[in-house]
């Protein structure tokens, strides 16, 4: 709906990784560097590491999309807890080579012959491989033991590990420390600064056509980074959010206020999918000491109001009273504010539907 409001020619802020939407930051510039290097020496494993929407696909994405597809081809796998034999048939599954009833050396000796295969055609294979922080280590020595084929003393396979940080733990492990051995590059991507957070979001405005509608303040994209820590998802949850709640409220200016408005919406919802006791919190700040959870924790909101820090003793019922009220006074502003925002959404589909008669 936003998008013909402010003219946008795309969703300029979809989690679905988009090479359109790349945006070079010194983080990503530098990471690019080393998976560019590490492409060149045409063998090994190439490891990307970072926290939940760094932009690790992203970036895997952009640089898969840059290459030729006559010289190389690509497959992905997501991988969730997978043993060796099923890491070979997700392998065979991703490049399209027949996997179904056969036993685990006929297996090996289709990818080996479909690997030989591309190699003829002077076609390197690449096989990026996600969420690898959740692969078994029977799964990672069946992918080392594939980087042992070789055609023409040339390795035809090469492959991208992508994982959260807790991968860089599983790999110390000894019983991969071969694997380790064959790493050709690693990169570890953080989060954007605030000057590259506010870079970030133009960025991706502009790929989707924006010129200046809505206009955003230097303060909302101080608010931006605050609410975000400059992690990219983050980023692109609160500015989608940022822009329907404009467009609903006929906004072509948008202010830090503007922001600290959805990211409590958006904690609020948060915390109708999960219910948190009083205590999780200070848990939540032992495992995001970023900050993030001491800001969720002690932030207003709905959070707020189920941590509110006790302000005194409450003995009478004069207390608890006052409290209650200025708890049901914070939920009544919060249900105006959804009400005016579900009737301007009914009257456009309201005079979207009169157009259309």
């Amino acid at each position: 709906m936003y998008t013909d409001y402010y003219k946008l020619t795309a969703l300029p802020f979809q989690l679905t990784p988009d090479p359109r939407f790349f945006f070079g930051s010194s983080v990503h510039k530098k990471a690019m560097a080393h998976l560019t290097y590490g492409l060149n020496q045409g063998e090994g494993f190439i490891i990307v590491t970072g926290e939940v929407g760094a932009g690790k696909t992203t970036l895997v994405s952009y640089l898969l999309s840059t290459l030729d597809p006559a010289q190389y081809v690509a497959a992905k796998i997501v991988t969730t807890q997978l043993g060796g034999d099923d890491m070979l048939r997700m392998v065979a599954a991703a490049f399209g080579i027949d996997q179904e009833g056969v036993d685990k050396a006929t297996l090996l000796s289709r990818i080996e012959a479909f690997l030989a295969a591309s190699h003829d055609q002077g076609r390197r294979c690449l096989l990026v491989v996600d969420e690898a922080q959740n692969l078994s280590i029977q799964a990672l020595e069946e992918l080392r033991m594939l980087s042992n084929f070789q055609v023409d003393e040339q390795v035809p396979l090469q492959s991208f590990l992508l994982g959260q940080p807790q991968f860089r733990n599983l790999l110390a492990q000894k019983a991969l420390d071969q694997l380790r051995q064959r790493v050709i590059a690693h990169f570890h991507m953080g989060p954007l600064s605030p000057d590259e957070t506010r870079a970030y979001v133009e960025h991706r405005l502009k790929t989707a056509g924006w010129t200046d509608d809505p206009e955003i303040t230097p303060a909302a994209f101080d608010e931006i980074y605050r609410h975000t820590d400059g992690v990219p998802r983050m980023i692109n949850t609160i500015c989608s959010r940022l822009l329907l709640y404009g467009f609903l409220e006929e906004r072509h200016r948008l202010d830090h206020e503007a922001v600290i408005q959805v990211a409590e919406d958006l904690r609020h919802e948060e915390a109708q999918v999960v219910e948190q006791s009083p205590d999780e919190p200070e848990a939540a700040a032992v495992a995001e000491p970023d900050g993030r959870a001491e800001r969720r924790a002690n932030g207003s909101g709905y959070h707020a109001l189920r941590n509110a820090p006790e302000e005194g003793p409450r003995n009478g019922q004069n207390a608890d009273y006052a409290e209650l009220l200025r708890r049901l006074g914070v939920i009544e502003e919060c249900v105006r504010r959804h009400d005016r925002m579900i009737q301007r959404a009914l009257k456009i589909a309201t005079d979207f539907l009169e157009a259309q008669k």
